[in-house]
């Protein structure tokens, strides 16, 4: 039984992973903050799919937090099979309004704790010639919105480039870029979800479907919906300058650009 470890576990695109995978016959590994939510969430995997679901509470915007699950990652003789880094938030408002305090947090969760827990995943993959990490990232890594667009494009560069790096040992990286997905996450942001327009909204669990086919067709970067994908290639179109004035104007808004949990 191949086991997945998903962050981020227990709400939107986190809990639509652990679904999809508790549906194929993962056995899973829940990590999450809230350590209640987590073992209400494993509880209810367990009842309905009939696999096993362990939990570990870790707060990834810290040291701690980062090397409990590290440690787990490494643990070569309960060996994870593919990992999810999709632990993520988003801070309302642009640049210079928002505390550095929160846009360090952020660096630290959307890409320190990313590589951290690439790199220890990928160190026990390669050994087994085989396994695969799905990196969360967003619409937004295509556009220059502040912190949350640099850390997602980040995300994006980052696992395209180590999976081409990676090539002949087995193990597979790919980035997934969704929208606007119906989740908690803009309530946790102070994010006006009433001012987003409706044709914008995807839904997790189709996110989630997209993603696990593009990652079996041998992709390195899942953008779901044919509406995102237009909003990517356009944006690989137009001239930063202009790219940036819209993105400011939307930041202003909306919040981060096309988040997601």
């Amino acid at each position: 039984m191949t086991t997945s470890l998903i962050t981020g576990a227990t709400a939107g695109l986190g809990a639509a992973f652990a679904r999809r995978l508790a549906g194929d016959g993962h056995g899973l590994v829940l990590v999450a903050r809230n350590e209640k939510r987590l073992e209400e969430a494993a509880g209810g995997l367990r009842q309905k799919y009939g696999v096993p679901v362990e939990v570990l509470p870790a707060d990834l915007s810290t040291d701690k937090g980062i090397e409990a699950v590290e440690t787990r990652l490494r643990d070569r003789d309960r060996p994870v099979g593919l990992l999810v880094n999709n632990a993520g938030f988003g801070n309302r408002g642009i640049f210079g309004d928002t505390p550095m305090a929160d846009e360090l947090r952020m660096v630290k969760l959307h890409v320190e704790a990313v590589l951290r827990l690439t790199g220890a995943a990928t160190e026990v993959m390669m050994e087994r010639g085989r396994g695969h990490v799905i990196n969360v990232a967003s619409i937004a890594a295509f556009l220059p919105r502040g912190t949350y667009g640099a850390s997602k494009a980040w995300v994006v560069s980052f696992s395209q480039g180590a999976d081409k790096e990676l090539a002949g040992t087995g193990v597979r990286l790919m980035a997934v870029c969704p929208g606007f997905v119906r989740t908690e996450f803009h309530q946790r942001a102070g994010i006006d979800a009433t001012k987003i327009p409706a044709w914008a909204w995807l839904d997790a669990d189709k996110v989630v479907a997209t993603a696990i086919r593009d990652l079996a067709r041998g992709r390195s970067l899942s953008v779901p919906d044919v509406r995102y994908k237009a909003v990517a290639a356009a944006a690989r179109l137009t001239p930063s300058g202009v790219l940036g004035r819209f993105s400011t104007k939307a930041d202003r808004r909306f919040g981060p650009a096309y988040p997601r949990d």
